[in-house]
């Protein structure tokens, strides 16, 4: 059987896209297990690596494929709302420290909206651009949301959302170490330092980061959830507050 005609019997099955979907990920998390949690064979990039590919393989449009795989999205969007459990755990420290994580939302929110839009502007970006790439640090139906409502485009806030949560998860690990070396975070206590790479990996990297920071452990997941959850509706205010200026 040709790739094309493999494509047409998948897609005469009903949900066959989405069993080769988790048969692709059960194998992307094994390859990353043996790799020792290598960032660069995160399942969420290999996965998509081998999907996309198969895709285009078989000749299977987006939209049929997502038409099989839906169930997905919303256990995706279960699967988030689960992440309260390790947050609720973490209630008192999170009271105590509500100060610092202030501070850290809005340099982070601010720097990574100006930060992408900057970018994309001197690289001869229109508005439409810009306004598509701002939400990238966000979660991807805030950040879609948001471009539909600001004249962006929501496929390209996808794709960038997508690479900014792969590229953060990968990057981080070795900017945290680059500090320790330097001598800026060598000397916190190990519950500070999760909280800190916890917390800057859901702010930086959304869903993905905070994949990757209950990896680390349940401290550092549960911050990584706050700073995914504070940095969506913080993007959603700022953005809607700079609206009227352009």
């Amino acid at each position: 059987m040709n790739a094309p005609a493999m494509g047409a019997w998948l897609l005469s099955v009903p949900h066959a896209w989405l069993a080769v979907t988790v048969l692709v990920y059960a194998f992307a998390w094994k390859l990353y297990r043996r790799l020792g949690n290598n960032p660069w064979a995160l399942p969420v990039l290999t996965g998509s690596a081998v999907l996309v590919a198969a895709m285009l393989a078989t000749g299977t449009a987006y939209a049929d494929y997502y038409a099989q795989a839906r169930p997905l999205h919303y256990l995706a969007g279960a699967a988030i709302v689960l992440l309260a459990v390790p947050l609720y755990a973490q209630v008192r420290r999170l009271r105590s420290l509500w100060r610092p994580v202030a501070v850290a939302l809005l340099a982070g929110s601010v720097t990574a909206i100006a930060s992408a839009m900057a970018i994309a502007w001197c690289f001869g970006a229109d508005m439409q651009t810009l306004w598509s790439v701002a939400p990238k640090s966000s979660t991807m139906p805030i950040g879609m949301a948001l471009a539909e409502q600001s004249g962006g485009i929501a496929a390209l806030t996808a794709l960038a959302t997508a690479l900014t949560g792969i590229f953060g998860a990968i990057a981080m690990p070795w900017i945290m170490r680059l500090l320790e070396r330097a001598g800026a975070r060598g000397d916190a206590p190990a519950g500070e330092r999760e909280i800190t790479e916890g917390f800057a990996l859901g702010l930086v990297a959304h869903a993905i980061g905070t994949a990757r920071a209950l990896q680390t452990s349940e401290t550092a997941g549960a911050f990584a959830a706050l700073a995914m959850i504070l940095n969506g509706l913080a993007t959603a205010a700022l953005i809607l507050l700079l609206l009227p200026w352009f």
